[in-house]
Formats: structure tokens, C-alpha cells, sequence
């Protein structure tokens, strides 16, 4: 693991000048950037990972029209090459619990920003065919043990930059050893996507048809945003699609619609169901191989390409319901989100359960409400 050099967050010695204050001053006032980028990239991250499992297309077709697709997924040295690493037969996904961080990046070309707007830890039970993902915040204050306190969506774009730096290929490695030691769980694999990933899956699957219900325009020449969309039925492409899920508010003249929480959370779910109902039909799973090519692109894994052939050929029918989606939540108190102990230790429950095969499930989007103030 990489030492405490260029801001990192130590790993152990002596404790900073912020963990010896304590929790910063909750009366601090400061209007939080709004961002629509949490909700829509968790969504994101539950697609790929549906489609990592074989949820998203038939068994038999599948199996034996990608077996190769696979060979290019995996680690790659400097070079962009995949390395071969065979996976020995008692880890492999066919035969045990797999635990693996799933990272949402803010990514784009436009910004360059490699922020985690989504963290999420998965674990899949080959024997109850099922699988359990825990979400964090991506504001949560994160004070562990071994490193410097600060926002959780903070430390992967500090082991990034420190890999530019040095040279070395650790970022992903560093995630992993945080997110198992603050859930408990062994966390064996991690995969970082950005969002363009989105908009090239949408695209791959030839567009979704959305019944836009309400006018929207924004314009932020910062990042190239340029959302302007009409009501009504229309064919989005995936820029239209990420415009569409991410809209918020209104900066034109004159000026659409704002948008909340709610309205938003149910446009999210509608892409979702209409890119999934594209890639479940039969024209959807023989754009497959164009779809993977598509994540690869905008996706770093270290899961070897065998072990995403025991994950395919493990959990393609998997029940939909047998997926339990448990967002963890917290309270708003500028900058941070302060986590809720009990639900955060109902989420470390959960992973252990389904690493013992005593799971429960319900559908994966049947989320409680929060009474806490959400990240705007």
C-alpha cells in the first residue's frame, strides 16, 4: 500500500490537526453546490452491475455468443494490455461470496475531476444466487482509524494522483483496504466507472424512448452542459439521456421548471427500466459485445477476465428481487453528511449475511424514505 506522501491520508502514525478538534462546527453555514450526479450514478453503477451478472440478457445465447468478449476484460499493464492472471478454483465466483467496491466517478473529459459521487460495496452469494449493495454518501465525514478525516469522496482522487505521480498503480488496492476496514467486510475487487459510461451505453443500445413531462434548459459553458429538452415522447440519445436525469434547475430566459428530488429519482428510474428493457430484448443482447466495449472504455477493474466469466455464468438468472439495495443515509450539516450509526451498522449486517448465505431481500428499488436532509 502506498505511505502518507502529497496529502494522502496517513495510514497510520500520529493523529492530525483535525482529528484533535473533533467534528467540525455543525453551526457553520455554507450553501452546498447543488449536484444531480449521486442518485443517477448509483443508478448507473446497479445497470452495470446487473449486466456484469447476466441479469440483462438470455443464458444460453449469451454464454455462447461472449464467451470471448471477456478476454479482453481485466487488469492491463502500462501498455493498455490484460494481463493474465488465472483465478485458483476456491476463489472462484462460481464457488464463493464475492465482495467488490463499485466507484461512480464525476470523470469527463470537460472537467478532468475524478471525485467518487458514488461508492457502493456489492457482495454476490453463488449458493442463494443473490446479492446485497450498500451506498454511502458521498459527503459522509469519514474519520477512520489510520487516516486523516475528510469527505469519502475525497480519498480516490488522492490515490490517483499519487499513482500519476510515483508512478505506481494503487489507487484501486487503497480503496479497497478503506471501504472493507469502515464496513468490516474483505473487500476483494474494485471497479471505477465515469460518467461517460452512461451516455455510451445508451447509446449502444440505439437510444431509449422517454415521455419527456416537462420542459428543461440549463446551460454551463464550464463543463459543456446544455440541457434543453421539450415535453413530450421522444428518442433520447445518451448526451439527451444524462441532460434528462441530471436536470435540476433552470438558468435560461426564459427560465423552465426546477426540478427536486422526487421528480428526479422517478425520471432516474424511468431511464433505467428503458435502458434495461432495451438490453433484455433480443435486439439488446446482440449489441452486447458493443455495450462491454463501451463500459471498457470508461471502466478500470482489477477483476481477472476468468472471474467475470464465473460472474456471468454464476448469476445470469439471477431474481431481480434477490437484489437488496440498502442506501445508507445521514444527516446535512454543511460540508458533510453525518451517517446514520444504526443504519450504517445495518448495512455491515447485511454484507456479513450475505456472505453467510442468511440474507433477506426485497426489490432492489424498494428504498425506504429518508428522514434525513439529503446532499443537494
Amino acid at each position: 500500500m502506498s505511505t502518507t506522501t502529497g496529502g494522502l491520508p496517513p495510514r497510520a502514525g500520529t493523529k492530525s490537526k483535525t482529528q484533535k478538534s473533533g467534528t467540525p462546527n455543525p453551526k457553520k453555514k455554507q450553501k452546498k453546490k447543488a449536484s444531480g450526479f449521486k442518485r443517477f450514478m448509483q443508478i448507473l453503477l446497479i445497470v452495470i452491475l446487473l449486466a456484469i451478472v447476466g441479469v440483462m440478457a438470455y443464458a444460453g445465447y449469451l454464454f455462447y455468443q461472449v464467451q470471448g468478449m471477456f478476454n479482453g476484460v481485466g487488469p492491463k499493464d502500462s501498455g493498455g494490455t490484460v494481463i493474465s492472471q488465472p483465478v485458483a478454483p476456491e476463489k472462484s465466483a462460481k464457488v464463493k461470496p464475492i465482495t467488490m467496491a463499485l466507484l461512480g466517478t464525476d470523470y469527463r473529459q470537460e472537467t478532468g475531476t475524478r471525485l467518487t459521487d458514488v461508492v457502493m460495496v456489492a457482495t454476490l452469494n453463488p449458493d442463494t444466487k443473490s446479492a446485497t449493495i450498500v451506498s454511502l454518501p458521498r459527503d459522509t465525514y469519514l474519520q477512520l482509524e489510520g487516516y486523516i478525516p475528510n469527505k469519502l469522496n475525497s480519498y480516490y482522487p488522492k490515490f490517483y494522483a499519487k499513482d500519476k505521480k510515483d508512478g505506481t498503480d494503487l489507487a484501486m488496492s487503497e480503496m479497497k483496504t478503506l471501504l472493507g476496514k469502515y464496513l468490516g467486510v474483505d473487500v476483494e475487487y474494485t471497479t471505477v466507472l465515469n460518467f461517460q459510461g452512461f451516455r455510451d451505453v445508451v447509446d449502444s443500445v440505439g437510444g431509449i424512448d422517454i415521455n419527456v413531462d416537462m420542459k428543461m434548459c440549463y446551460v454551463d459553458k464550464a463543463d459543456g452542459t446544455n440541457i434543453n429538452l421539450s415535453t413530450g415522447q421522444q428518442h433520447l440519445n445518451g448526451a439527451n439521456s444524462l441532460d434528462y436525469v441530471r436536470y435540476r434547475k433552470s438558468n435560461c430566459s426564459p427560465r423552465t421548471q426546477g426540478s427536486d428530488d422526487f421528480s428526479r429519482n422517478q425520471r432516474q428510474n424511468q431511464v433505467l427500466n428503458a435502458v434495461v428493457d432495451k438490453i433484455q430484448s433480443f435486439s439488446g443482447v446482440t449489441k452486447l459485445g458493443s455495450i462491454i466495449e463501451s463500459v471498457d472504455k470508461n471502466m478500470e477493474t482489477d477483476i481477472e477476465g476468468e472471474q467475470f466469466k464465473n460472474l456471468l455464468t454464476t448469476y445470469w438468472d439471477i431474481p431481480k428481487q434477490n437484489i437488496k439495495y440498502m442506501p445508507v443515509t445521514g444527516d446535512w450539516k454543511s460540508p458533510y453528511v453525518y451517517i446514520n450509526e444504526t443504519e450504517l451498522a445495518n448495512a455491515k449486517k447485511a454484507l456479513q449475511d450475505e456472505l453467510a448465505g442468511t440474507a433477506t431481500h426485497t426489490d432492489q428499488f424498494d428504498q425506504p424514505a429518508s428522514t434525513s436532509k439529503p446532499s443537494q
